[in-house]
């Protein structure tokens, strides 16, 4: 049994620090383990104490009887690490820290971390500034969070890491009050050892987990998350991921426009897509979606019944799913004949979505027949079953009815209590339809299904690209010229341009490109040249000298620095403008494309991929960021405007992720803005670029 296991399920655990009196933090983790019925052996260990109730207190960790698998540490940041040394002396496999006054307060509190696990030594920690862990399945409670004064708990397959203490006690209880049932809740905290992946990777085959739910401040070990995330997928069971800090800058001093637009929390969304982790955008989605995907159901299409017996409720919640981008069509005919059938007289409404079967709520055996005739109808992809105040008298009753047509159709099912009765949703819920108290909830849940549906992310990484040829290339910041080098080394098609010192280089240069051009000043410290005046477009070639000389006093007088070169291009159009960039953090690479030039963060028209470690974005994907754009009819022959080159499009975004992927580390941020996308079977054309190399 590895450590891990043995930390979730001990044989034996000692408190270090346990105190006699139950009110305290010191006092709840002995009284909860007898409280909740842990089955092993408890050795308290206090200097000042004979025994802890009916336990005997033991002065010293030298002094138990046997070396415990878990130690719980409750000692202050000064003391905490002299009981880990003791208890890693005595070969404990884990040790839980719950003391604060580590790196979450500087300098000093990382200096008494380091201090921690070097008194481990080859023992797991979990923590410090933990509040512990709860392993439901097997009735251990391994914590002092106060929401285990509750006396009993929903046991289910939902399984909880957080980086919170206090939002797993949170979780717990929130659960507990809708009917979710739980497998294990951890709070990994500052994460010194043991962290988030550790915990994935072991919930991935936890035969008592088939959904894990993470609370996310930050991931500290990206690669080792993504293996442990790939492990669940393989496994067919999904994440669900809150990541808060989603108001982060993220990019306040970037250079690029790509950087100010993916920004972190950006680059959080695009991790999570690499990795098949589905994300919830609220903390109420955090159980919302797991209770959903516990069910082991998954959305196939888009289609949704509304079965409702009253009207505003069902109004509401097909305008909710609408919203979220579901649809709700009528039933087709032989649907509408089955559901009239159910009921005679008035008062069934059975032409339209939501549909209206007034008596269903106050007879189970109508309720059952319609709703087995919508899970039987091509019409629809799932079923959303709204409980009105009729529910109210007979919770129980209503929840059977609905389970009782679970086995009839893999379809989801799901439940909206309308008026507020939480026994309602909790009945549904245990019963195997999760319940939502508000149509967001409805419209989460069948986003969360729908994308489980679609996951792939449990597909083995094969290798990536072989490192590109580096040689030759500058460093740091490089200025336009030296960035369209770069690229067009890659294979992106750029302008036809030529580097200039003067007005008569400027003229000539004009002349020999012919047509019209455009002229710009160059230089690496300045980026967004038409901020400070650097830029002029749509210059004859005589006119191109004067121009120059103009815009050096210009620059000069906005920017304080006298150009010393420009750069002279061929106009480029009519075509669309994007942009194309790449960012680097710690989550790895990803690639934005949006609609660009100079209002490109303006628009914050984007789309983000983050391609796996060391590989291209293959065209399907560089296909699919190209239409997720709002922008996209614009390429696709928006009101008679001939169709852009998508095909040259999608080939300038894959070399532009080879280039990313070939250079690794080496390329920190490159943007292309704009980059041209001309009419169908003309290509794309770079006209702008930004690249930093390390």
């Amino acid at each position: 049994m590895d450590a891990i296991s043995r930390l979730l399920n001990p044989r034996s655990v000692a408190v270090v620090g346990a105190s006699a009196d139950a009110g305290k933090t010191a006092g709840r983790p002995v009284s909860y383990l007898l409280k909740h019925g842990y089955r092993g052996r408890i050795l308290p260990v206090n200097p000042k104490a004979s025994h802890i109730g009916e336990l005997p207190c033991y002065a010293e960790v030298a002094a138990l009887p046997e070396v415990p698998d878990v130690g719980i540490v409750l000692l202050g940041a000064e003391r905490a690490h002299l009981a880990v040394r003791e208890l890693a002396a005595r070969g404990t496999a884990a040790a839980i820290v719950l003391a604060s006054g580590y790196t979450e307060t500087g300098g000093e509190g990382a200096r008494r971390q380091e201090q921690l696990l070097a008194a481990a030594g080859g023992m797991r920690i979990l923590g410090p500034n933990t509040i512990g862990l709860v392993n439901l399945t097997d009735r251990i409670v391994l914590s002092a969070s106060g929401a285990l004064e509750l006396e009993d708990f929903e046991v289910g397959p939902v399984g909880v890491v957080s980086q919170s203490g206090g939002i797993l006690g949170a979780l717990l209880s929130r659960a507990n009050a809708r009917g979710i049932g739980l497998s294990k809740l951890v709070s990994t905290s500052n994460e010194a050892d043991l962290d988030l992946a550790d915990f994935v990777d072991h919930l991935a085959g936890d035969d008592a987990t088939r959904v894990i739910a993470l609370y996310v401040e930050t991931i500290r070990r990206p690669e080792k998350f993504r293996a442990a995330a790939m492990k669940a997928a393989r496994a067919g069971k999904p994440v669900v991921a809150f990541k808060i800090g989603r108001s982060e800058a993220g990019a306040r001093a970037a250079i690029s426009h790509t950087g100010a637009m993916a920004g972190a929390d950006r680059m959080y969304d695009a991790f999570f897509r690499q990795v098949g982790v589905i994300r919830a955008r609220t903390f109420d989605e955090l159980l919302d979606i797991p209770s959903a995907l516990a069910t082991g159901r998954r959305l196939a299409g888009k289609r949704v019944a509304i079965l409702t017996s009253t009207g505003g409720a069902g109004t509401l919640v097909s305008d909710e799913l609408g919203m979220a981008g579901f649809e709700a069509p009528p039933p087709d005919g032989p649907t509408a004949e089955a559901l009239r059938a159910l009921q005679t007289g008035d008062h069934a409404v059975l032409d339209r979505n939501p549909i209206d079967v007034t008596l269903a709520g106050l007879k189970p055996d109508l309720l059952k027949g319609a709703i087995r005739v919508l899970q039987g109808s091509p019409s629809y992809d799932a079923l959303v079953v709204i409980a009105g105040s009729s529910s109210l008298a007979m919770p129980e009753l209503m929840a059977g009815a609905i389970r009782d047509c679970l086995a009839d159709s893999p379809k989801p099912v799901i439940g909206f209590v309308s008026p507020h009765a939480p026994e309602v949703a909790r009945a549904l819920t245990r019963h195997g339809v999760p319940a939502f108290a508000a149509a967001e909830g409805c419209a989460a849940a069948l986003r969360g299904m729908s994308e489980a549906g679609a996951r792939d992310g449990g597909e083995a990484d094969e290798g990536g690209l072989p490192p590109g040829t580096v040689e030759g290339l500058p460093r740091g910041s490089l200025d336009e010229h030296e960035a369209k080098r770069l690229f067009a080394r890659f294979g992106i098609p750029c302008v036809r341009e030529s580097v200039v010192d003067g007005p008569a280089q400027a003229e000539r240069a004009a002349r020999e490109l012919g047509g019209r051009v455009v002229l710009k000043m160059l230089s690496a410290a300045i980026t967004h040249k038409s901020d400070v005046g650097g830029v002029a477009v749509d210059l004859a070639p005589e006119a191109v000298g004067a121009r120059l000389a103009s815009m050096a006093r210009e620059v000069e007088s906005r920017a304080g620095i006298r150009p010393e070169r420009y750069l002279v291009q061929e106009m480029v159009g009519p075509g669309v403008e994007l942009i194309l960039g790449m960012r680097r953090d710690a989550l790895g690479y990803a690639i934005l494309l949006g609609m660009g030039g100079i209002a490109a963060e303006l628009f914050n028209d984007t789309s983000l991929r983050m391609p796996r470690p060391g590989r291209a974005l293959d065209r399907r994907e560089a296909a699919d960021m190209v239409r997720e754009l709002k922008g996209w009819p614009l390429l696709d022959g928006f009101r008679g405007r001939p169709p852009a080159d998508v095909e040259g499009l999608v080939d300038a975004i894959v070399a532009f992720s080879e280039m990313a992927a070939q250079l690794g580390d080496r390329l920190v941020e490159a943007e292309i803005n704009p980059v041209f996308v001309l009419p169908r079977g003309q290509g794309v054309r770079a006209a702008d670029g930004v690249a930093v190399l390390a």
